[in-house]
């Protein structure tokens, strides 16, 4: 068996399995799609993008080669049937046994809405990442991947929950919003929505088409079923004067999938199109607010990188700014650790949410594609992959002919960190910059910027002599091409091992290291150091230590300790008894109060414990006031009062 037809077997068997990982995540939290048309892009590519978003994804690289079938061939799907296989089936390069472009520049990505969960079809045979790759082994444009996908999901069964599908050819994006009938139900529900050209548009886990154009094929494709079965099961009155709607029917959108899923298509579009000035109520849930439009003119076209930069938001620069306010720590983290949704109490009315970005700690991987027209098909189209967070990867060039992998990106699970796996080192990078973000994150960008910039620049003159080999050699053109992706791959992973270890030696034990390796002291900003003192205003302030006087005080006769009774209000600032770090403030009032150190009353307070234990008949000679416990005058001079409900303890002398 050759590694060709080993990999083959796996795109039977890795769809299937992908599933595991994919079905049953959170997906409100899950991923981020966003869709350019030719006539948006800068040099008129078609691209569309994907963060695949789940805790424990691990990431490797599959390639699913071209493979002829003889008659009868079928694909098994465990305990639930049997596919017949086509004669011909295309290469697809993809991630986790899911495809992502074949050798036809034919994209696909997706996003996972839910939608009503009655709808869910658990004995339907195909879910959609095997649904995905049927699709791009057995089309070549987009309109036919639709056409091709709904049937297999109508005559086998659709078996997952909601999914938006972005499908993008040379010319043409799509999206593709897909549903199954409920359990015992064999079939599907769906809808297919052609972005218009020199328009972009984006979906993250919420159903994004509306109203539905049913007269308009060249734009707007449906099942026959797609109004009939929303009345049937109650979702639409076909007597209202409202224009059915596909979303509001099959997943209407809740508040948490307003605040963590549309909020990112207004970043996005806000982003590209800032003339627009978009709201944020729709997001934020004001009663009234219009969704966000379906796909949006840019300001100006868009180039692959201005792409990559809209996939590392944060909302930077608005009032939700991840890398703000307390939430972000000292250095301006905006990572947000998981659950996403979360209360004070158990037993909580309010419900909170954190902001959810498109950029994200638990990314597996990420792409944005290129399909061009305008070149052969092994040249044309591009995957530009990143693993991890797409904040603080780097994109490097898959072309959609290659037949090798970089070997970085193809070893290694989940279970076990391996330093030959880029997934992992990449994992190390960002997860190291989460002690120090603000000092860390600009390294890591300027080696990220560097590479992309470079490839970019590469890009015209490498794809000019693949064109002049596609001419003359096809064969040497496909080597040519794969041994640059796979070089610049590798190039890419040398390069974050190399700037792991750069970090690992310069950010030691919460120093930074200087050139001339000195570790000087860096502290916290100012801004911190205030908010600090704003919340704990009294903890970490060291008393103002003046030169006391060494003269022995005068001795009076000593009040009997039954008549003590110190003022209430003597003390106006307490110290926390249980903290040997506190300091102790004390100023003059009824009585004289000293100053001093915690750690010194802490100490002559154990002692005082020990000279005076319960069983003592000099700890009986305690009175206790309002929960006070005042000890006995010691030789020092002091008389102590300690609280026993709050655990402060006032130093006093008369």
């Amino acid at each position: 068996m050759t590694l060709f037809q080993q990999k083959f077997l796996r795109s039977i068997v890795l769809p299937i399995f992908a599933t595991v990982w994919f079905y049953g995540i959170d997906t409100a939290a899950a991923c981020t799609n966003v869709l350019v048309t030719k006539g948006a892009s800068a040099d008129g590519s078609v691209m569309i993008t994907y963060t695949a978003d789940s805790a424990g994804f691990y990431a490797t690289l599959t390639l699913l080669p071209a493979q002829d079938y003889k008659a009868g061939e079928v694909i098994n799907i465990s305990d639930k049937g049997n596919i017949p296989q086509v004669p011909h089936t295309y290469q697809v390069l993809g991630s986790c046994g899911q495809g992502i472009m074949n050798e036809f520049q034919l994209a696909m990505t997706e996003t996972t809405f839910g939608g009503r969960e009655e709808l869910h079809n658990p004995d339907g045979m195909i879910k959609y990442p095997l649904l995905m790759t049927l699709g791009l082994q057995r089309a070549k444009t987009a309109r036919e991947a639709i056409f091709v996908m709904t049937q297999l999901a109508e005559e086998y069964g659709y078996g997952d929950e909601g999914e938006s599908i972005s499908i993008a050819d040379k010319d043409e994006v799509w999206i593709l919003e897909i549903l199954g009938l409920g359990k015992d139900r064999k079939g599907a529900v769906w809808v297919a929505k052609r972005v218009p050209d020199g328009e972009i548009s984006c979906h993250a886990n919420q159903a994004r088409i509306g109203e539905v154009p049913l007269n308009d094929s060249v734009n707007c494709l449906y099942s026959k079923n797609v109004i009939e079965f929303a009345v049937e099961k109650g979702y639409y009155d076909s007597n209202s004067s409202e224009p059915f709607h596909f979303a509001n029917a099959y997943a209407p959108a809740d508040a948490k999938a307003k605040r963590v899923c549309e909020s990112r298509v207004w970043s996005v579009f806000r982003r590209a199109a800032p003339s627009l000035n978009l709201s944020a109520d729709y997001h934020r849930g004001v009663a009234g607010a219009k969704p966000y439009p379906w796909s949006i003119r840019p300001d100006h076209k868009l180039t692959p990188a201005d792409v990559m930069a809209l996939k590392r938001d944060h909302f930077e620069g608005t009032e939700f700014d991840m890398t703000q306010g307390i939430d972000a720590g000292e250095y301006g983290l905006p990572r947000r650790w998981r659950p996403l949704y979360w209360k004070l109490n158990e037993n909580d009315t309010k419900e909170y949410s954190w902001e959810r970005p498109i950029a994200t700690q638990q990314t597996g991987f990420s792409v944005v594609t290129q399909s061009r027209n305008w070149l052969p098909d092994p040249v044309g189209g591009v995957v530009w992959y990143g693993v991890d967070d797409s904040y603080l990867t780097c994109y490097f060039p898959l072309y959609c002919q290659i037949d090798k992998l970089p070997e970085s990106h193809t070893v290694g699970s989940i279970n076990r960190f391996s330093k030959d796996s880029a997934w992992w080192i990449f994992n190390l990078v960002s997860n190291y910059a989460n002690l120090k973000y603000s000092y860390m994150t600009p390294e890591i960008r300027a080696v990220q910027q560097e590479l992309e910039t470079n490839f970019f620049a590469l890009q015209p003159a490498v794809e000019k002599t693949a064109v002049e080999l596609f001419k003359t050699n096809p064969n040497t053109m496909q080597t040519y091409l794969t041994d640059y992706s796979v070089m610049q791959a590798e190039k890419v992973t040398q390069r974050w091992q190399e700037l792991a270890n750069h970090l690992i030696t310069k950010y030691n034990d919460g120093y930074v290291r200087a050139d001339d390796g000195s570790y000087p002291n860096v502290g916290y900003s100012k801004e911190w150091l205030e908010r600090v003192v704003r919340e704990r205003p009294n903890q970490f302030l060291l008393p103002d230590e003046k030169p006391q006087n060494t003269e022995q005080p005068q001795t009076q006769n000593p009040q009997p300790m039954s008549q003590l009774n110190p003022p209430q209000k003597s003390v106006t600032t307490a110290v926390d008894a249980t903290s040997e770090k506190a300091a102790a403030y004390f100023q003059k009032q009824e009585i004289t109060v000293w100053r001093t150190q915690v750690a010194a009353a802490l100490q002559r307070f154990e002692s005082a414990n020990k000279r005076f234990p319960d069983s003592s008949e000099e700890f009986h000679q305690k009175i206790i006031i309002d929960n006070k416990i005042i000890l006995p005058e010691l030789k020092d001079g002091f008389v102590y009062t300690y609280d026993t409900e709050t655990h402060q303890l006032f130093i006093v002398s008369q």
